[in-house]
């Protein structure tokens, strides 16, 4: 598995966010072994998140032994992460469809594609496996949050764990199809599938496979 994490992700707290983020819930056994750090320094971290409305924990009850705390991010602690949107950005492309009609706004969507692809084709180049892998850090650079692993019938496993226009695409699913369309033409492969879609089903990441042409 190969993650890519964005360059100012390295401090302790800002990973267990991360960690946080991209698991859904995790306990303190787990995120010291994530950080290699000893439970009593994740617990002193955990608390400074707590204390500033980052994450929250539940009460989880075992079949043996004592109830274990999960931490989990709040919603103010996913709204640290990239959110390349606002509600003057949703408003106005839906004045652009009352004036216009949805198509105006299809085309835009579809611009903005082929602008991302003139962008991103100099630089996604090379073998697939090395496309696959420029692709990956560019999404990562624009908030994406994304890890990838080659399986084992020679496809790959692209996940991105957040989106910052999961608002928008909620309103206006095109966006998610531009998305596979940019990722085919990057990629240069018609065999890019989403499996997995955070605007249109609420999950915790969306989910491509992708495979040579």
């Amino acid at each position: 598995m190969v993650i890519v994490v964005r360059n100012e992700a390295n401090s302790t707290r800002q990973v267990i966010l991360t960690l946080l983020k991209r698991n859904q819930e995790l306990t303190v056994s787990s995120l010291a072994t994530e950080l290699e750090v000893t439970e009593m320094a994740v617990r002193r971290h955990l608390r400074e998140l707590e204390k500033d409305e980052l994450i929250d924990s539940r009460l989880v009850k075992q079949a043996m032994g004592r109830p274990i705390h999960k931490y989990f991010l709040t919603e103010k602690g996913s709204e640290t992460f990239p959110r390349n949107y606002s509600d003057l950005s949703l408003g106005i492309l839906q004045d652009v469809e009352q004036v216009s009609g949805s198509q105006m706004v299809d085309l835009l969507f579809k611009q903005r594609k082929d602008r991302l692809f003139e962008k991103y084709e100099s630089v996604i180049k090379g073998s697939f496996a090395e496309r696959v892998e420029a692709l990956a850090r560019v999404q990562s650079e624009g908030g994406y949050m994304v890890e990838y692993k080659e399986l084992e019938d020679g496809e790959y496993e692209f996940i991105e764990y957040n989106c910052p226009i999961a608002q928008v695409a909620k309103e206006y699913p095109i966006a998610c199809t531009c998305e596979q369309q940019l990722f085919k033409q990057l990629l240069n492969t018609e065999h890019v599938e989403r499996t997995s879609c955070i605007a249109k089903e609420n999950t915790a990441c969306c989910v491509y496979k992708v495979k040579k042409p």
